[in-house]
């Protein structure tokens, strides 16, 4: 950072810093959410910190520097003939001999060449010394032609077709002491020039219009309807130059006399130190006073960022939710307990294999079983297997929905649609590998269940020969009570039989364990199926969620920006009571 000159005020070092600290709250605030009037925000946020980096903070780091002279307006008015006419020689192609994009130019005096380094004002243009085509570079030509404390640089174009012309010129103005705003008798009254001096007029910059290539009859006219433009416009103390429609020179340049009082005008000011600092003061003081307004502007455009953002993050969070709340239900109410499952079970307990390893104290439940129940002889086995694809289908099903319902409410919202298709891949759907981190999760939790079994029969005394030969079927015994947890989904004939064989499930399984235990084994064997569910479901949800995350939005920005802002305010207050105490 370049060191500050002479011996500055505490109050200088105080506001430099805070105006270092806002250009750092500014960079950190982000608006990548296409809501409803960003793309001006945008603008605004970029413009703001141009230009601190560019003007503010280089001219508060050295207000003794010469005044920078930015020379400006629309296409034909006649700026870079001007410039060359004031240099005494060509130094900036005017008009059609120049390409469409063309490095801007700084003229300044050979003993101020220091001041137009790199690390100075526009640090992002790259100083060459000749010319160039290049929009990132900075021409620097040092002319005795042009007074030691004045710089001059010819911008381009405000309404070039090209619009990285249009940004650069924005930004060069942004970083001018002073405005040197260049018309025409043919286009004065243009809209965009207009806007230009609205900007300067709302932050107090120092302005000077010259109304070039004007024919001599109409100097009058035309200049007087200018004045009354400019006064009603805030800008009736800024000078007005006329230059008469004339021929140039052969190296294109105007004659001495039609620039005489513009160039008489800057070499005042050049002479003139205290007037040089009114100017400089004033521009820059405007500068800062117009970078906090905009400043609090960007913030509660931020503070809308953050509200879409916890918008678009609720929408996905309260889909996915209904969606774990949706299986926790159906995986206990008895949703599970019909077609392929309840035939598996039905078909396992009806053989008898299961009870045929239990005690003779539960050999009432088996007469009543087998006297009731009937079917061909299965494995355990046959029930795991349609217990998890049941599983499977129920958790992909709502996966699936709270995927489309997700999408819908983002659908809804510009900032969502904008989202969905910058996403790399439908977030309308479930994930393509949900099928099968869904199968090892359901294989996983039925291995959980089974070590559940086996670790509580394993306490039990008595019981070994069923462990040893029922651990699997009492294992989907009480997946089959997991299942049927509040019993509250099924109607009629089926959940009779759904109920029924839920029943048989928790007797066979008290029988061997007691209540207390089937209870407690209930409940955890449920938590688990619970918790891997909702893992799933997070790692859809993830989708939406690490989207939203990489944005890199700051929920705490705002008041950060507007703490910044504040700070400058207090300090701009402060320095101007201190002024006006002194004076």
């Amino acid at each position: 950072m370049t060191e500050l000159h002479g011996d500055p005020q505490p109050h200088s070092t105080q506001m430099l810093t805070a105006l270092v600290m806002l250009r750092g709250s500014l960079q950190d605030t982000r608006l990548p959410l296409d809501v409803p009037g960003v793309e001006e925000r945008r603008t605004v946020l970029r413009e703001a910190v141009d230009q601190l980096e560019d003007y503010v903070i280089p001219r508060m780091m050295t207000v003794e520097a010469p005044m920078l002279t930015v020379v400006g307006g629309s296409t034909g008015a006649g700026k870079s003939t001007l410039v060359n006419s004031l240099v005494g020689r060509r130094v900036t192609e005017p008009g059609v001999l120049r390409p469409t994009t063309r490095s801007p130019v700084l003229v300044h005096h050979p003993d101020d060449a220091e001041w137009f380094g790199q690390d100075r004002l526009l640090p992002d243009l790259e100083r060459v010394t000749h010319s160039t085509n290049d929009p990132q570079a900075l021409q620097l030509v040092a002319s005795e032609a042009i007074p030691a404390g004045l710089a001059i640089l010819d911008a381009p174009d405000i309404d070039s077709v090209e619009e990285r012309n249009r940004v650069l010129a924005a930004q060069l103005l942004a970083a001018a002491d002073l405005w040197l705003f260049v018309t025409s008798a043919a286009r004065y009254a243009d809209q965009v020039p207009w806007d230009y001096l609205r900007q300067a007029a709302e932050r107090s910059a120092a302005v000077a219009i010259v109304l070039d290539r004007t024919p001599p009859a109409a100097v009058e006219t035309v200049a007087t309807h200018l004045a009354r433009m400019l006064a009603s416009r805030g800008l009736k103390d800024s000078p007005l130059f006329t230059i008469e429609e004339s021929d140039v020179d052969a190296d294109g340049l105007l004659p001495v006399e039609a620039v005489l009082d513009i160039r008489g005008w800057l070499q005042s000011l050049a002479d003139d130190v205290d007037a040089r600092a009114v100017v400089v003061k004033q521009t820059l003081d405007g500068a800062v006073r117009t970078l906090t307004r905009r400043a609090h502007g960007v913030a509660d455009a931020a503070t809308e960022q953050v509200t879409a953002l916890a918008q678009l993050r609720s929408d996905a969070d309260s889909a996915y939710a209904d969606a774990t709340a949706a299986v926790a239900q159906a995986s206990a109410d008895g949703t599970l307990l019909r077609g392929e499952v309840l035939a598996r079970w039905q078909e396992f307990v009806g053989t008898g294999e299961l009870l045929k390893s239990l005690e003779n104290r539960v050999g009432w439940l088996r007469d009543r079983i087998v006297s009731s129940v009937k079917g061909k002889p299965q494995q355990a086995e046959r029930v795991t297997v349609a217990v998890e694809s049941g599983l499977e289908t129920l958790i992909l099903e709502h996966a699936e929905a709270a995927a489309e319902r997700a999408a819908a409410s983002w659908q809804s919202l510009e900032s969502g649609r904008t989202l969905l298709q910058d996403a790399g891949e439908d977030l309308g759907r479930a994930s393509r590998d949900l099928r099968r981190r869904a199968e090892r999760s359901v294989r996983d939790w039925q291995q959980d269940v089974l070590e559940m079994v086996r670790t509580e029969g394993a306490d039990k005394r008595g019981t070994a020969k069923v462990m040893a030969y029922g651990v699997n079927g009492l294992s989907v015994a009480l997946m089959v009570v997991v299942f049927a947890h509040t019993g509250g989904a099924l109607v009629g004939a089926e959940a009779g039989i759904a109920g029924g064989g839920a029943v048989l499930g928790q007797k066979l399984l008290e029988a061997v364990f007691g209540d207390q235990a089937v209870r407690s084994l209930a409940e955890r064997a449920r938590l688990s199926l619970e918790a891997r569910v909702a893992e799933l479901l997070d790692t859809e949800r993830a989708r939406y969620t690490d989207l939203l995350d990489s944005l890199g939005v700051d929920p705490h920005q705002p008041e950060h920006l507007r703490a910044a802002a504040r700070r400058v305010d207090d300090l701009r207050f402060a320095a101007q009571q201190a002024g006006e105490s002194s004076s």
